[in-house]
């Protein structure tokens, strides 16, 4: 991704090769990690231009994935993600700023419950290069955010004892996306 070139590419994220991760504080001690399991999404790269680049992508919330097969359920039920009615998390990018040929900052509207949130990824370029069996060109990035997740209506809690809430407001979200050419 060099300012130099005027190349338009435009990339499918690869969802066996990419990890769209989590963690939130738990009970106020240590920290939950999960993961969605399913992802897909298009990324085109304005090498000349970057804000005419963009990301699109879509995660199907029953996807996740933790240990834990009653948590699992909690999860997906109405006072949390609610993955009946709300099937999806989505992401559209509105605005992409290069700091270097490697570092950027994708803008960009984040819906989760049906609640759409501005969001900033701090995104890395790792690079690309030819898979070795397929032949096709593939790209890798990695890119992190942190949200609230009370601001999409992901509420439920519950005090402890101590004082602490059993899980933390702030999310970590960590993404790391394989995609591949497709022009």
């Amino acid at each position: 991704m060099t300012s130099t070139s005027t190349t338009v590419s435009t990339w499918a994220i690869d969802p066996v090769h990419t990890i769209v991760a989590f963690a939130v504080q738990h009970m106020g001690m240590s920290t939950f990690r999960g993961r969605f399991r399913t992802v897909e999404g298009t990324i085109r790269i304005d090498e000349g231009n970057p804000v005419h680049s963009f990301v699109t992508a879509t995660i199907d919330a029953g996807s996740i994935d933790v240990v834990g097969e009653r948590l699992l359920g909690a999860l997906m039920r109405e006072d949390f993600f609610n993955t009946e009615k709300f099937s999806t998390i989505t992401f559209q990018s509105t605005h992409v700023e290069r700091h270097d040929d490697t570092h950027w900052t994708v803008t960009g509207d984040l819906t989760i419950r049906g609640v759409t949130r501005a969001v900033s990824l701090a995104t890395a370029y790792l690079g690309q290069g030819t898979h070795p069996f397929s032949g096709r060109r593939i790209a890798g990035f990695h890119a992190e955010t942190d949200i609230d997740r009370t601001e999409f209506g992901l509420t439920w809690n519950a005090a402890l004892d101590t004082g602490a809430q059993y899980l933390g407001e702030r999310v970590h979200i960590t993404l790391d996306i394989e995609a591949v050419r497709q022009d």
